[in-house]
């Protein structure tokens, strides 16, 4: 297995960095690009089609440290890392465009699972607040002035009021659907590698490592996901991202075990 870099790899990487560099550049704070690149919830205003794909490319560029926002590479530099520790050797055994069918497809798995749970939370509570007399057209069109009433709250309560407005709300960015996908895809082609946590230099062989992995994923977003530098994770995302590449990779497995050297 040669690491170095491959073409498409090496391309991907190149993309988010100019992504990146354009949300530090230009607006304040990242807004111009987090409007039009950021994924927003369908209903939302600021929802345009291309964000579907965008989104894979942007990466959060700032935390608020109490002191005033200051410029966060962590979330790009992780997710860039593990693009070149699995991608590369993905691609060099399937070639370019299985990798890139693999990477754009977990994240667009990424982008689905949490959308329809989200939607289906949404369209739950709109019904509530319909039901109780409130128009979901007038409803909308307030949220998206960045309103709402006091009512809403009396209806459905705080905590469900808080789920609401920040299912509309919320932003995601990031492409670590796809490097969930492309994880998944190193374990099935290479599951005695060995693989460690960087808070946890213990060697763990990929095989075991990811289902432990994606065991954590499903645990925190059941029981409300968790948040890291100040950012909310995915975990959903995550998960998505992971079943779809585990499905591509099995399903290429199974119709082209010769050609590929399945280990």
């Amino acid at each position: 297995m040669r690491q170095g870099i491959t073409d498409a790899v090496k391309h991907l990487i190149i993309i988010n960095i100019i992504f990146w560099i354009g949300t530090l550049s230009i607006g304040t704070y990242g807004d111009v690009f987090t409007n039009l690149f950021a994924e927003h919830f369908p209903l939302n205003d600021e929802f345009r089609p291309w964000q579907i794909i965008t989104h894979m490319f942007m990466h959060a560029s700032y935390v608020n440290t109490g002191n005033g926002m200051n410029i966060f590479f962590l979330h790009i530099l992780f997710n860039m890392l593990a693009l070149w520790m699995f991608g590369t050797p993905i691609e060099q055994r399937l070639g370019t465009k299985k990798f890139l069918f693999l990477y754009f497809s977990a994240g667009l798995g990424a982008v689905l699972l949490p959308l329809v749970i989200n939607f289906y939370n949404f369209q739950s509570i709109l019904s509530d607040l319909t039901a109780a007399g409130f128009e979901s057209d007038h409803i909308l069109a307030t949220l998206n002035e960045g309103k709402y009433y006091q009512g809403w709250v009396d209806v459905i309560g705080a905590e469900r009021f808080q789920d609401f407005t920040r299912i509309f709300n919320t932003t995601s960015v990031g492409a670590s659907g796809c490097v969930m996908g492309l994880l998944v895809g190193f374990g099935m082609l290479f599951p005695n590698a060995s693989l460690m946590l960087i808070f946890l230099p213990i060697p763990i062989k990929a095989k075991y490592f990811i289902p432990l992995l994606l065991g954590y994923e499903v645990i925190s977003g059941i029981t409300g996901g968790s948040s890291m530098f100040g950012f909310n994770v995915g975990h959903f995302a995550h998960i998505g991202g992971a079943l779809v590449g585990f499905l591509l990779m099995w399903y290429w497995k199974k119709n082209s075990m010769d050609k590929y050297r399945w280990n």
